[in-house]
């Protein structure tokens, strides 16, 4: 799993977490949701790093 990966499961869970809390996701229907956060999440954190350049600041 390489870092873009790891980043973005963490996010996922901090953002799956926070839904559960509010009542927006139980965990009857997790399953549903987990998957596609995930892969936006990921999809934004690739598309972030693609942008950046080398060396550029800020």
């Amino acid at each position: 799993m390489d870092q873009a990966q790891k980043q973005a499961v963490q996010v996922t869970k901090e953002i799956v977490v926070k839904f559960i809390e509010v009542g927006r996701i139980s965990p009857g229907n997790f399953h549903e949701f987990f998957a596609p956060i995930y892969k936006e999440v990921l999809a934004t954190i690739k598309t972030q790093e693609e942008q950046s350049e080398p060396g550029e600041t800020g």
